[in-house]
């Protein structure tokens, strides 16, 4: 089905494999994923993550054929979206969030489509959900969490400037904030206050908007252990440019601190 003109939406397609059979759904944004989002899926499946909820995958209309039908409901998936449209992550996951406000979800969690998620981890965030957290960050630097072969420069970048950044402007100390594993209640991205289905976020800014307004808020956040595994060898799989993704991010922080993300 298409779906065109939704104000604060892309375009985009949307192919039900299956209809909404949980509480809970999770949203995979991905684009030229290959094998990667084939390996996460399969162990998403081994781990019965597909019997606890939606899995959903917010496609930025790749181009490497790993998105056919045949390929992914095999592997437990609900959900095929395909954005149609301009914007990068952050525009996947309003359509993502879009879709799964309008199919009446209870929650929504989110997660890198690159493999380097313990996917096996779902379980956590919904648990937290069902104690009423709106807000739930997965970490690699809480106890029980682990990073294994994080980039240096990844790790000096997170817990010297991006999570401090993010703490002191949601007023609550985070650990792991450009982690996109994340849990979020229907509470929250349906509060007057949040409105997260806006055209202004196109790439990252809408991750770093929602590690601080639920704080900011008053509402119920938490953290939970996760695994996050990168390569032992070669390339790094990651959207962020050393240099250019890295100066849009801190660009991103400053806009967040000086508000210019919140509802008009």
């Amino acid at each position: 089905m298409d779906y065109k003109g939704i104000k604060g939406v892309p375009n985009f397609e949307a192919y039900e494999f299956l209809k909404k059979k949980s509480k809970y759904c999770l949203l995979i944004p991905i684009i030229n994923e290959g094998i990667r989002i084939q390996k996460e899926l399969e162990r998403a499946k081994k781990a019965g993550v597909d019997k606890i909820c939606d899995v959903i995958i917010c496609d930025g209309d790749s181009t490497d054929n790993s998105t056919e039908e045949k390929k992914l409901k095999p592997l437990g998936v609900n959900t095929l979206l395909i954005k149609k449209d301009k914007g990068r992550q952050g525009a996947q996951l309003r359509m993502g969030i879009w879709f799964a406000l309008n199919r009446g979800y209870d929650g929504v969690l989110t997660v890198d489509g690159n493999n380097k998620d313990s996917v096996e981890s779902v379980p956590l965030f919904i648990e937290k959900l069902e104690e009423g957290y709106d807000f739930v960050q997965g970490s690699r630097y809480i106890e029980g969490g682990e990073g294994i072969n994080t980039p240096v420069s990844r790790h000096i970048a997170v817990r010297l400037i991006h999570a401090p950044i993010i703490s002191a402007i949601a007023g609550e100390k985070f650990t792991d904030t450009t982690n996109a594993f994340r849990g979020y209640s229907k509470k929250y991205l349906e509060h007057e206050q949040v409105k997260p289905l806006r055209d202004v976020f196109v790439t990252y800014e809408l991750l770093a908007y929602l590690s601080v307004k639920a704080s900011m808020l008053g509402l119920k956040t938490c953290e939970v252990p996760v695994i996050r595994e990168y390569p032992d060898k070669g390339r790094t799989p990651t959207k962020i440019s050393p240099i250019k993704g890295n100066m849009n991010l801190l660009m991103i922080l400053f806009k967040l601190y000086k508000g210019e993300y919140d509802p008009k």
